[in-house]
């Protein structure tokens, strides 16, 4: 496994060892995971070789959000990777990434700007942008990325194919826990007593399914009910919707691309998670 920490030696890998290979990229900002880590090992045992990015993005973080207590532990998540058969880990440092008189941000428009774009301005801004960035350097084949963040795949898919980029997102599946938590670096934040209240976003999933597979189809009536099991669980309802998966718009009646997304303050931490809601289809 090589350590890659400069822009010139990225793209000289790019240029000189890639070409004629599969490559596969996990984008990550670290404190890996096994959600983490299912990403790399799927790149592993799928593609010639495997490039792992560890970057805390700012670019991301809106002004009162966690940029400066993000947990952050290189040795760690370098321990992790080193049996999973990673090929390069690349952490350049803010200033390559964004250098003095920086100017040039991307934006995909509409689907930036619903659920977690509305609650986070800017931060799909961000991520495109350190994405594209990211792609460009190393020039994958696959980028492989959790499901757990929908929108940002959804995001991320519309910006290659808009412009042009021949790297093709691999959407992989949510891990969770023993006991149904979505897998997150933010999870370290959860106190003994918050960790129950997370619990109620992976319980409002499947309560979504079990209402329509028993027949429910009015997306508000699913709604009602998902809100009050929130509320009551101690999470603070950010967001909850029942969206077309494929352009994250709302629906009113639940049909087989539905997908229930949301978002919650358990204390001070924001936990997302998401699931389809029509299981037999």
């Amino acid at each position: 496994m090589q350590l890659i920490n400069t822009i010139t030696e990225m793209q000289a890998l790019a240029q000189n060892t890639f070409p004629g290979k599969s490559i596969g990229f996990v984008p990550t900002m670290g404190f890996l995971h096994q959600g983490h880590l299912s990403l790399v090992e799927r790149s592993v045992s799928e593609c010639d070789l495997t490039v792992v990015s560890i970057f805390v993005n700012p670019a991301q973080f809106g002004a009162n959000e966690d940029l400066d207590s993000y947990p952050r532990d290189m040795d760690r998540d370098l321990k992790l990777l080193e049996p999973l058969g990673v090929d390069y880990v690349f952490f350049p440092s803010n200033g390559m990434m964004y250098p003095s008189g920086y100017k040039t941000w991307v934006e995909v428009r509409e689907l930036s700007d619903v659920l977690c774009g509305a609650s986070r301005p800017g931060h799909f801004v961000g991520v495109a942008t350190v994405v594209l960035k990211l792609v460009n350097l190393v020039k994958p084949t696959y980028m492989y990325m959790g499901e757990k963040d929908f929108q940002q795949v959804t995001v991320l898919q519309t910006m290659l194919r808009d412009l042009n980029l021949s790297t093709r997102i691999v959407p992989c599946p949510i891990i969770r826990d023993g006991n149904g938590l979505a897998l997150s670096s933010r999870n370290t934040y959860l106190s003994p007593t918050d960790y129950p209240k997370a619990l109620s976003l992976s319980r409002c999933i499947t309560r979504a399914q079990e209402l329509a597979s028993s027949g429910e189809r009015l997306s508000e009536n699913i709604l009602r009910e998902l809100n009050i099991l929130l509320q009551n669980s101690g999470a603070k309802p950010d967001y909850i919707s029942i969206v077309d998966s494929r352009s994250l718009s709302p629906q009113s009646v639940v049909d087989c691309n539905s997908r229930l997304i949301l978002a919650a303050f358990v204390g001070k931490t924001r936990l997302i998670d998401n699931g389809r809601v029509l299981l037999d289809n």
